[in-house]
């Protein structure tokens, strides 16, 4: 049975994308999509997501990409202008789920660098009764070490838990270590979902 909720937050509570600045940058979707698949790729940003600083990894990056330095640059100093806003609907449904006492919890992978900001931001994160985060642990999504970290640290069942995330390899890591995954495509569709699996009345 189904007791705990445990939530990613960018994608999922959070729309965050690069595009928001670089399609403005660059004046071309075009050109953006070539600068973040070939120069700030995911695999760059997840290296802040395990610990390392935004200004180390800009710089070993204008060191391999010296044409690219200044766009490269603008990754540190627009980063909070990639955050779109909150994903809709996802507000009123942590709201309703706190009320109906679900324990909700977070895990992310992001950086130890902008998440103090951004949680301090937002209101949706008071709902979260523990979060963990990849930078702080120096481990990142879909290694099972960073959801037994979350287990272990509160004391959750696996089994007992179900881990929502916008990401496919990152369900697919907590479902190796015994919890429940469902990949995130909405609120409404989250709420349909937990009516099912744990006959809340959303």
């Amino acid at each position: 049975m189904i007791r705990n909720l445990v939530f990613d937050f960018g994608g999922v509570l959070l729309d965050w994308n690069p595009h928001y600045v670089y399609d403005d940058y660059f004046g071309s979707r075009e050109q953006a999509d070539w600068f973040l698949a070939n120069v700030t790729t995911m695999a760059w940003n997840g290296l802040m997501d395990l610990g390392r600083t935004f200004s180390e990894c800009v710089a070993e990056l204008q060191a391999q990409w010296p044409e690219w330095a200044e766009a490269i640059a603008v990754y540190q100093s627009r980063w909070f202008e990639m955050i779109g806003g909150e994903v809709e609907g996802m507000p009123q449904l942590l709201a309703d789920l706190d009320r109906l006492g679900v324990p909700l919890y977070g895990l992310t992978n992001w950086s130890m660098e902008t998440f103090p900001r951004v949680r301090a931001g937002h209101s949706l994160f008071r709902h979260f009764r523990g979060i963990v985060v990849s930078a702080e642990e120096g481990v990142a999504k879909p290694d099972q070490r960073l959801y037994r970290i979350l287990l272990d640290r509160y004391g959750l069942q696996a089994g007992e838990s179900l881990f929502i995330d916008d990401n496919r390899d990152n369900v697919e890591g907590a479902r190796r270590v015994g919890m429940e995954g469902w990949q995130f495509t909405g609120a409404a569709d989250l709420r349909v979902v937990l009516r099912q699996r744990m006959g809340l009345q959303l």
